[in-house]
């Protein structure tokens, strides 16, 4: 498991731009997240790798600010909220885990995009349940500026975007939260570095929050 204290920083930054939005505090045997306000299915080759994490609950209802980095910090915090959540083929949309298709029809849970939409759902945007539609739902970013919340696209032809079969939620400039293979959790990995994700990266979409298309209808 990678070690999650790093994140305090990054969440004690986004904070500030938030006006004290989030809260991130590190406590022993992980890290426990606290927001108040103020105002094509996905990847399923990478070898499974359960954890034994339980999910950290339902993310409490916020009100979206204005600005892109407050909705993608509050899009991450949602992600993080579902870590250990199952993954699930076809599963989950913008209300939250569902039973998914095939081999995820009796797991209720998320696959990548599922996650995605999830996430920025929480932020205010409506970014579709397909990796097709997500790489279509924001403006591309070079990696050296990615933000926490931006999406982060894999492809076994990164040449090409119809080959598309991996998003995940950046945390900062090396480590996303998603929702990998089928027999893995919601989780923390680094992909910046990793030969196996380098090789499939494609690209990194900041979403647009006045962005609308159709979610999906799993249950």
């Amino acid at each position: 498991m990678i070690a999650e204290t790093g994140l305090a920083s990054i969440f004690a930054a986004a904070a500030g731009l938030m006006g004290a939005v989030v809260l991130l505090t590190v406590l022993a045997g992980g890290a426990r997240l606290t927001a108040t306000t103020t105002a094509t299915t996905c990847d399923d080759t990478s070898p499974p790798e359960p954890l034994s994490a339980e999910p950290c609950g339902q993310f409490p209802d916020v009100m979206p600010t204005e600005g892109l980095a407050e909705r993608g910090v509050i899009a991450v915090l949602a992600a993080l909220h579902m870590r250990g959540v199952p993954y699930s083929w076809g599963g989950g949309n913008a209300n939250g885990p569902g039973f998914g298709i095939d081999q995820g029809a009796h797991t209720r849970g998320f696959d990548c995009s599922g996650l995605a939409e999830y996430a920025w759902a929480k932020a205010g945007a409506r970014i579709g349940g397909e990796t097709s539609t997500q790489w279509d739902a924001g403006v591309r970013v070079p990696r050296s500026q990615v933000r926490p919340g931006d999406l982060i696209f894999f492809a076994t032809a990164p040449a090409r975007p119809a080959t598309i079969h991996h998003v995940g939620i950046a945390i900062d400039t090396t480590r996303m939260v998603h929702a990998p293979s089928t027999g893995s959790t919601v989780r923390i990995d680094t992909w910046a570095g990793d030969p196996y994700r380098e090789h499939e990266f494609i690209g990194i979409i900041r979403p647009a929050t006045t962005h609308t298309t159709a979610s999906r209808t799993t249950p």
